[in-house]
């Protein structure tokens, strides 16, 4: 077995997205079954990402993020964005405690995406993981801003 640097690109992706999951988790159980059920398989997904990340060389039947997986989270986005009203400025990430914690998630979600693309600069790695991330970042932008809906926060735009 080969040692890795504590600071190698491959560590940083899956102990980021360790920390995704971690505060994810912070989250739950969250208010509403429909969100809840969304988070309990989105830190299942994360679970895979880091297997995906954490394994330079995959064998068949390791677990790997698929394209179904980045499909799911597309049509989430899809369904909660019919909830709410367009956006028609930036908002502050803040909110109710599972807004305000999703948005949070959402930037670790970010930096795990960077984390994950410097790791792809330098070997082959799963791009489907690094797509689902860039998809969830998404998804968590929308999650908390139906959290903040229906717990009946207004959104706030900053002012310049």
């Amino acid at each position: 077995m080969e040692r890795v640097s504590k600071a190698s690109h491959r560590i940083e992706a899956y102990g980021t997205v360790d920390e995704l999951n971690a505060v994810i988790g912070t989250t739950r159980p969250a208010d509403y079954d429909d969100l809840e059920a969304k988070l309990r398989e989105i830190q299942n997904h994360l679970h895979v990402v880091q297997a995906d990340f954490a394994n330079p060389e995959p064998d068949d039947d390791d677990p790997q993020i698929e394209p179904e997986h980045v499909d799911l989270l597309e049509g989430w986005i899809d369904e909660y964005d019919e909830e709410l009203e367009p956006l028609t400025s930036f908002i502050l990430p803040s909110g109710g405690d599972l807004g305000s914690g999703l948005h949070y998630a959402r930037t670790i979600c970010r930096r795990a995406e960077r984390r994950a693309v410097a790791l792809a600069g330098e070997e082959e790695i799963n791009e489907t993981a690094v797509t689902y991330l860039n998809r969830l970042s998404d998804a968590l932008f929308v999650f908390g801003r139906v959290a903040n809906a229906r717990d009946g926060v207004a959104e706030e735009s900053p002012t310049y």
